[in-house]
């Protein structure tokens, strides 16, 4: 939990982003306790209301379960819909406006190829 808030976002999707991304990451295992509202909020020094909301927001999604008097927990597979999700939203927000460029420059299916597997080998 050390990133900074980013002022361009809301603060609760920041907190249910963070902890996804420890979740991919493997950070927060399958079944392990997931940080309190109280932690995040006094952390980041936010009303634990905020907090709340961000952790809420995966809970309706299925991402983390409550047991009640202990905390928050990460739900069994949760990290497989995480990551399926974000594929979903990297074919949104990238391949799909990147084949619409492609198509704006006359780009042909081997030379989008061929730029995609030289900037693989540039990595």
């Amino acid at each position: 939990m050390n990133e900074q808030m980013d002022d361009s976002k809301p603060i609760f999707l920041q907190i249910a982003e963070r902890i996804e991304n420890d979740i991919i990451a493997g950070i927060l295992p399958e079944e392990s306790q997931a940080p309190s509202t109280t932690q995040f909020a006094a952390h980041y020094q936010i009303n634990p209301a905020t907090a709340a909301k961000g952790v809420n927001l995966l809970v309706d999604e299925g991402i983390l379960y409550k047991k009640r008097g202990i905390g928050m927990f990460v739900a069994d597979g949760a990290k497989q819909v995480l990551i399926g999700k974000r594929k979903d939203q990297f074919f949104e927000q990238f391949i799909e406006s990147m084949l619409r460029e492609a198509d704006k420059l006359g780009i042909n299916k081997e030379e989008l190829i061929e730029m995609i597997g030289k900037g693989v080998r540039s990595k």
